[in-house]
């Protein structure tokens, strides 16, 4: 359940009041939990990946199609969640983003707004040239 912009506000009121009080403490405990869980979700993709690329070649050995694919469908998998869990990890020292703040939903709205903006201008220019044609 999202936190309400009152609880949003004490939060970081309580967050800047640790930061002034303890700068060591706060920067230590800064989004480790965050970076250690996907640092971790990282490490399971690879080891599925690897018995991913495992089950192919037993398949592969076997002359199992089905267990030859099954494994490509883990490796697959696995990869994405790989990418996914390295793209979210903070970097060290960076503030976590909740994105439910308002300026960030803002902010995503734009991006949006400004990528169907080109998406639209690409799709009439494509009809206006085939009707030239």
């Amino acid at each position: 359940m999202p936190l309400s912009e009152h609880e949003q506000r004490m939060l970081e009121q309580m967050e800047r009041a640790l930061y002034a009080e303890d700068p060591k403490f706060a920067s230590a405990l800064e989004g480790s939990g965050l970076r250690t869980y996907t640092r971790r979700r990282v490490y399971q993709a690879v080891a599925g990946f690897l018995v991913g690329i495992a089950l192919l070649m037993a398949g592969m050995v076997a002359k199992q199609v089905w267990l030859s694919v099954v494994g490509f469908l883990v490796m697959l998998g696995c990869a994405v969640l790989a990418v996914t869990g390295w793209r979210k990890a903070p970097k060290p020292g960076e503030q976590p983003t909740t994105g439910a703040g308002p300026q960030a939903a803002r902010r995503q709205g734009r991006q949006r707004r400004s990528m169907m903006d080109r998406i639209e201008q690409r799709w009439q220019r494509r009809r206006d040239e085939q009707q030239g044609n």
